[in-house]
């Protein structure tokens, strides 16, 4: 099975600007219930990047930062950990699991395609046990 298969296709992707506040990008995390949103690439030739909840509160909570002061670009991961769509899923979940991360973006020709979650594949498994 390739990631391509299981992955959340960009069209349902929570976008944000690398310019927004802090509180901004956690208010668009709260109305989608969403636990990251993905930060759009600077330029043609930028990065994605991803803020989590880990990032905010390492930087919120832990570090006593300010959410109005504070800009996405401040606090995200840019650029993100990627795969590509067309790599099988079992390479995903080592990459995962080895890194320590829990959703990898799934970028071709430096264009966002998707993201792959560890709940993603849990899905999967979890479908074949009742199979």
């Amino acid at each position: 099975m390739l990631v391509k298969d299981i992955m959340t296709h960009d069209d349902k992707l929570i976008l944000v600007s690398p310019m927004d506040t802090v509180r901004d990008a956690m208010k668009n995390m709260k109305d989608n219930t969403v636990r990251s949103v993905i930060v759009q690439k600077s330029g043609v030739s930028g990065a994605y990047g991803i803020l989590t909840f880990k990032n905010i509160l390492e930087t919120i909570v832990a570090e006593e930062g300010d959410i109005d002061l504070l800009n996405v670009y401040d606090v995200a991961t840019t650029p993100a950990i990627s795969i590509s769509a067309n790599i099988e899923v079992k390479y995903a979940a080592r990459m995962m699991v080895s890194q320590s991360i829990k959703r990898l973006l799934i970028i071709d020709n430096n264009e966002l395609q998707g993201i792959l979650t560890m709940s993603d594949i849990i899905n999967v498994l979890m479908d074949d046990i009742d199979n």
